[in-house]
């Protein structure tokens, strides 16, 4: 049982770090920067909960605004580029980061033992769950509820003004711009709001691993950011958690009994799903099939004779 939630855990970490490639994504941009915000938000949510004492609630949202702010910071540069060049530029910014991050060294005496990041060893004691026991449930009801919040508000976004401008910005720069749209504030808050749910995932990341190091946050983590988005499809926000289901779920741990044999199956696997779904998992055709799968079931519930007391 220990086993599926962990697993639980692993994918809800990892639908936050998709979600926040979503956003940038859908503005027509390539980013590999997602798992240097990540990294931000683990080290300084781990950071406030072992060093600082600070509840875990507000660790995590320090922790998200600190991902959205150095997102932010990097977005003005780096969105002056375009296509290849911008791919170049984030993967050296992430690398910037994990490098930091490996170099940084704060630790404090506590208890007879010195806390805190040290390191290439990393940042280990990282125990708030078990120390304020918490189960491995509650952990995963915990993340899962992290999630649906990020998802409801990305939903609701999708359907706003905001959305309808990231996506034309994604479509047809040109055109967006003539409307007069803002396109480099477009897309630097594109990349802000997906650096705030990095930082999210990011801190949870820290606290249900309890130790975290420099090669964690490499360029493995930011394809993947980005894998999930586009192997689920942007035409829907809940594209993304399908897709981490999948490679999570199913790639990785599914095909385990196959040992090192399932390293060769895992690309082979997710070109064949690119093929047989060239615009994600859950497209526009699927999304419009279950709206009208949902209607249909609702107008059947309506038609049903009520029981009159």
């Amino acid at each position: 049982m220990d086993f599926y939630l962990g697993l639980l855990q692993i994918i809800g970490v990892h639908t936050l770090l998709g979600l926040s490639a979503y956003c940038v994504l859908l503005t027509g941009q390539v980013s590999l920067a997602q798992a240097g915000f990540f990294a931000v938000g683990a080290y300084v949510a781990g950071m406030l909960t072992v060093l600082a004492a600070w509840p875990l609630v507000a660790a995590l949202a320090v922790a998200a605004i600190a991902g959205g702010a150095v997102a932010c910071a990097v977005g003005f540069p780096a969105l002056r580029v375009k296509g290849l060049m911008l791919v170049v530029a984030t993967v050296a910014f992430g690398e910037a980061v994990r490098l930091f991050f490996f170099n940084f060294d704060y630790q404090v005496a506590r208890g007879g033992i010195r806390i805190g990041p040290h390191g290439g060893e990393g940042f280990r004691q990282i125990r708030y769950f078990p120390e304020h026991g918490w189960s491995t449930l509650d952990v995963v009801l915990f993340v899962w509820s992290a999630v649906a919040l990020v998802m409801a508000a990305l939903w609701w976004m999708d359907r706003s003004r905001a959305g309808a401008v990231l996506r034309a910005v994604g479509e047809d720069e040109l055109a967006a711009q003539s409307t007069g749209v803002n396109v480099t504030a477009v897309k630097v808050s594109a990349m802000a709001i997906g650096g705030v749910i990095a930082g999210l995932g990011g801190g949870i990341f820290a606290h249900y691993t309890t130790h975290i190091e420099h090669a964690q946050f490499g360029v493995v983590l930011a394809t993947f950011a980005i894998a999930y988005p586009i192997l689920g499809g942007l035409s829907s926000v809940f594209g993304t958690p399908l897709a981490v289901i999948f490679i999570q779920g199913f790639l990785i741990e599914g095909l385990r009994f196959l040992g090192d044999w399932r390293n060769l199956l895992f690309g082979g696997l997710i070109v064949l799903a690119m093929n047989l779904r060239p615009r994600g998992l859950l497209d526009a055709g699927s999304t419009i099939a279950l709206k009208r799968l949902c209607v249909r079931i609702k107008e059947r519930a309506g038609a049903w004779p009520q029981r009159v007391d």
